[in-house]
């Protein structure tokens, strides 16, 4: 069956408002347990991590008691940063592990998302099956077989372990001075905490989360009073984390970003060189600059596009042998130590970088010029379809037309708002401009 519960990236909306309510995480929770608890047997485990949003809590109790009246066993993570939970899964060998995050977005929203027994997110099959049982009538266990929770304390001291695991050994980052943007989020301990026990000289931001303060003007989609504090503390490199921790973004000496696709292009030229590199390819989305493209082209590798999201860059790295793969907007994927975007392993990963060839952060983050790129969004109501309007149609083929052969457009909805997004490159950004502008015009007009 067709998925409508589950976007792109498992559950997510308003916090109290369908699908995110309390009654449907504690059906969701039930429907999950009874696909996973599919023996009967009551050896059954599933970890639940948080980011630190106030709604948290009512998900968190919910899930469990959904998971519990099915026979699951709950291991509660607290606050803990996505890829730990892919990590944690695997290390406690759990059925299913959750995390309710809804990454970058504001605390009013919220979302549920499932990764399977091996650590990595669940298809769309799984979901789809999770999502019938949902609409359906779930069985609950008899009395005894009841499932147990249980608070897990130290999740966040072996996730730390495992990321500093990806350090070379005695590698210490002694002499730099890193400011590290958690977002008010999930890895608002962790993420200094680890820095610090390597070595750096942290100076933290984001970090007094209150529950409702979460990527309010700070973090990966928010980077100013990160680089405003990297220029008044003189320091070499920042790193700023969304909420949940799977992305990131780097910030060089002077305070300028570094998006997803110039860490990306970093990365893969240095594990190509040490051949590290597996299948001499990429995976990026269809949103990653053409400039990108160009460079690894430049450099005898592939760029291996998928559809937006870190889900599908993930399975087509698995399905083609791929180990490193992203998203522009910062998710980074390294299959060698994790199972999804990891913001603060791949910020380790650049410090490494920085010490292992002795350049400053500005000359790691610019392999590459970008070719223009103009990304609008476009809200539209409920009951709209303005993709089909005519009108929208005659818009998008001007555009394609007049971008032939200088650039690129892509116009999609989100899998996880209700918005068209209209994207183009072009080397000429007057065009750029006027063909965005003209596709924007209409779909506003049909939202």
């Amino acid at each position: 069956m067709g998925k409508t519960l589950f976007g792109t990236d498992g559950v997510r909306g308003r916090a109290n408002a369908w699908p995110m309510t309390a009654d449907m995480a504690l059906k969701i929770g039930a429907a999950a347990g009874r696909f996973f608890r599919n023996d009967g047997s009551n050896g059954h485990r599933v970890v639940i991590g948080k980011d630190t949003r106030l709604s948290g809590y009512m998900f968190e109790n919910a899930l469990t008691a959904g998971l519990t009246s099915t026979g699951m066993n709950v291991f509660l993570l607290g606050p803990i940063p996505t890829p730990a939970v892919g990590m944690l899964t695997t290390s406690l060998r759990a059925d299913v592990g959750i995390m309710i995050s809804a990454s970058h977005n504001p605390h009013h929203d919220n979302g549920i998302k499932f990764f399977g027994p091996d650590g990595f997110k669940l298809s769309d099959a799984a979901e789809a099956e999770i999502e019938a049982l949902v609409a359906g009538d779930v069985a609950a266990a008899q009395a005894d077989n009841i499932g147990r929770a249980k608070r897990i304390d130290d999740g966040r001291f072996r996730y730390a372990e495992r990321v500093k695991s990806t350090v070379p050994p005695g590698m210490r980052l002694d002499g730099l001075k890193v400011v590290i943007d958690c977002a008010n989020g999930a890895a608002y301990k962790v993420a200094p905490e680890v820095l610090w026990e390597l070595g750096a000289t942290v100076i933290p931001v984001g970090v007094n989360p209150n529950g409702i303060n979460i990527n309010d003007g700070c973090g990966s989609t928010a980077p100013l009073s990160a680089a405003e504090t990297i220029i008044a503390h003189g320091a070499d490199v920042g790193i700023c984390l969304d909420g949940d921790a799977d992305r990131v973004m780097i910030l060089d000496e002077t305070g300028r970003v570094a998006d997803g696709d110039q860490i990306m292009a970093l990365m893969a030229s240095r594990w190509a060189a040490d051949g590290q590199l597996q299948g001499g390819a990429l995976v990026a989305t269809v949103m990653s600059n053409l400039g990108l493209e160009r460079f690894l082209e430049g450099a005898g590798l592939r760029l291996e596009r998928t559809a937006v999201g870190d889900r599908y860059v993930v399975e087509r790295m698995r399905e083609g042998g791929f180990n490193l793969g992203g998203e522009q907007s910062g998710h980074i994927v390294m299959t060698d130590y994790a199972t999804t975007g990891d913001g603060l392993l791949a910020g380790l990963q650049f410090l490494v970088a920085m010490i292992q060839t002795g350049q400053k952060a500005s000359a790691l983050t610019r392999s590459f010029e970008t070719v223009p790129q103009l990304l609008k969004n476009v809200r539209y109501s409920a009951d709209a379809t303005p993709l089909e309007a005519a009108s929208v149609k005659a818009a998008i083929a001007d555009g394609e037309s007049k971008l032939a052969g200088k650039g690129r457009l892509l116009i999609r909805k989100s899998g996880t708002e209700p918005l068209v997004r209209v994207m183009a490159e072009c080397e000429d950004p007057d065009v750029l401009v006027e063909v965005v502008d003209a596709i924007v015009a209409e779909v506003e007009t049909a939202a």
